[in-house]
């Protein structure tokens, strides 16, 4: 049987930490990624964390260069279960929703529009604009999967790994990986139904 391959973008938005949980927990899941991370993406890896971007880098099974137009996810012929921007800046959100694919982390959300794989947008941006609506209204018209970096609280997250759980379960989710991330909405009580 196949291994279970997703695409993880990381683009320059505030909220890495769920692109770097998401790479960790695909990990421990035994779920092959394929990294592109932007430029800009690196430089927030530094300025919200204290790990190095070439740590984050060791998490993916495959980096990819996000200039590189020869790398095999440039293809819509390439075979994954699903890609991932994650978190997706508003810049990514108006190139992919315009087709304006001038590096591979664009050009891969293309591939996975035009051959209609999963493919799920993490918007981490408040508030949002007309334009910014658009946009996420015309890629939701396309096929994507638009998931806010809005975490629950019904699971009652002590820490702020729980908060950033609760969004990489919901992206797990949507590719039907299972995971344990977190308590789904009210897990383990009885019922109060009347029977």
């Amino acid at each position: 049987m196949a291994k279970t391959r997703i695409i993880v973008g990381l683009s320059g938005a505030s909220g890495i930490l769920y692109g770097i949980r998401l790479l960790e927990a695909a990990k421990e899941l035994g779920v092959e990624t394929d990294l592109i991370m932007t430029d800009l993406a690196a430089k927030m890896i530094e300025i919200e964390t204290d790990v190095d971007p070439d740590q984050v880098i060791t998490l993916s099974t495959r980096m990819h260069d996000s200039f590189d137009f020869t790398s095999p996810l440039a293809s819509g012929g390439f075979s994954h279960q699903g890609m991932v921007v994650i978190p997706c800046s508003m810049k990514t959100v108006a190139g992919i929703a315009c087709g304006f694919a001038d590096n591979l982390l664009l050009r891969a959300a293309d591939c996975a529009l035009k051959e209609h794989r999963p493919l799920v947008l993490v918007p981490r941006e408040t508030p949002l604009s007309v334009i910014h609506l658009r946009n996420m209204l015309t890629l939701a018209d396309a096929g994507a999967t638009i998931l806010p970096a809005a975490p629950g609280f019904y699971h009652r997250p002590r820490h702020i790994q729980g908060l950033v759980d609760h969004v990489v379960g919901k992206v797990l989710d949507v590719l039907s990986i299972e995971h344990h991330l977190y308590r789904r909405w009210r897990e383990g009580e009885e019922s109060n139904r009347e029977k």
